[in-house]
């Protein structure tokens, strides 16, 4: 037995809700007119004729299939039957649950005005009853009236409830979207840093690989100690840009695996990167003027990528005799200086790639809210300048 409602269950849930309202309707339909003629027939001597009676009692009921899909003409066909009973005069009426239901009914799902009709109605329909035949009893009138107020109370709060519902359902709904529009803000935001940070990663150790790789060509085989110490600083950076790679890219393994982890870059890791670009043949002098102050994190790498960046958009593309770094801090701000002093021959040669190197500096910069200003310098070299609070 337990197996088999176990199933009905299962069953029932199933199905649409629209479905499960209406069995549920008819359930609490057939139910309740079964209980109203059960209650009459121990006085069915006094119902005469007796099938009209019965046909009444179940006509207070049986509507109620129908009470969320019509809901107004349900009421009305029920507070007929009721009002068409009491007024026959049978001498006994069960309890009027069925209208009792009906109003509940309407004060849940109608609006104003068909509540205000309603409620007259409802006055009218249990004055016509009381003063029908066998109902001169004045807690009658009190029982009544409490029915049928206790069920429009509950309707109204019913329809506030639902009304509730739906507003936190709304909100909750409104809330998620907003939650989805910043993480997918946040997910856009992430990977325009890490494509930043991979072009730079890339693009400076690759560019001195190709200066030492082309050193080298032209140095073999005349010259092999010197090629060799070419080939040995291609391996160098090739090993410390992978490195960085595997050091950035962690921050992409789920969750499961943990990444390894290392210190960001900053301007103390300066030295390296002019040690490398001195190697790959281009004179770098470095200056740091004011007194150092201690920047935040972010600053620090940006500091130090714009200065990477510039170095190696110098290498790629300017062919220069010298190059110029200056570190300059002042109260509040730090400013990054990178100029070179022209090409070694009268035309530079044609610039190669996407672009992204400055469009990538003017990104970072603008990301800490600070300025940016590029142009050709004195002896036709190029400038670049970015000036960064230091938090």
């Amino acid at each position: 037995m337990t197996a088999a409602r176990r199933g009905v269950s299962v069953r029932l849930a199933s199905l649409p809700e629209r479905r499960q309202e209406q069995l549920q309707d008819a359930g609490l339909a057939v139910a309740l007119a079964a209980v109203n003629v059960v209650s009459v027939l121990p006085y069915r001597a006094q119902l005469h004729p007796l099938w009209l009676a019965l046909l009444l009692l179940a006509g207070q009921a049986l509507p109620l299939i129908w009470r969320r899909s019509a809901t107004v003409g349900t009421g009305f066909v029920i507070g007929a039957a009721r009002v068409g009973y009491d007024k026959i005069g049978f001498g006994y009426a069960p309890l009027p649950l069925g209208p009792a239901i009906a109003v509940y009914t309407v004060f849940e799902r109608r609006g104003p005005v068909l509540r205000a009709v309603t409620f007259v109605l409802v006055v009218v329909g249990v004055t016509i009853s009381l003063a029908s035949p066998g109902h001169s009893e004045p807690y009658e009138a009190i029982f009544q009236g409490l029915i049928f107020a206790t069920a429009m109370a509950a309707g109204v709060l019913s329809r506030a409830k639902r009304a509730s519902l739906h507003a936190a359902q709304s909100r909750a709904e409104r809330a998620e979207a907003e939650l989805d529009h910043e993480a997918a803000r946040a997910a856009a935001a992430e990977r325009a840093r890490i494509a930043r940070e991979l072009h730079d990663v890339v693009a400076h150790h690759v560019s001195l690989m190709a200066v030492q790789a082309e050193a080298a060509a032209s140095l073999l085989p005349g010259q092999p100690a010197q090629a060799r110490q070419s080939v040995d600083i291609i391996s160098n950076t090739a090993r410390q840009a992978l490195t960085e790679l595997r050091r950035l890219l962690g921050v992409l393994r789920g969750p499961a695996e943990r990444p390894a982890t290392s210190p960001a870059a900053s301007l103390t890791d300066l030295g390296a990167v002019l040690a490398k670009v001195r190697e790959a043949g281009l004179p770098v002098d470095y200056e740091v003027t004011g007194t150092p102050a201690e920047l935040s994190p972010g600053i620090e790498l940006t500091a130090f990528r714009i200065v990477q960046e510039a170095l190696t958009n110098t290498l790629r593309h300017a062919d220069a005799v010298q190059a110029r770094v200056t570190v300059a801090y002042e109260p509040g701000y730090v400013t990054l200086s990178v100029a070179d002093s022209g090409p070694r021959r009268p035309e530079p040669p044609a610039r190669s790639g996407s672009g992204f190197g400055l469009a990538g500096i003017a990104e970072r910069v603008a990301s800490c809210g600070g300025s940016l200003t590029v142009g050709p310098s004195t002896a036709a070299g190029f400038a670049l300048s970015a000036r960064l609070p230091v938090r």
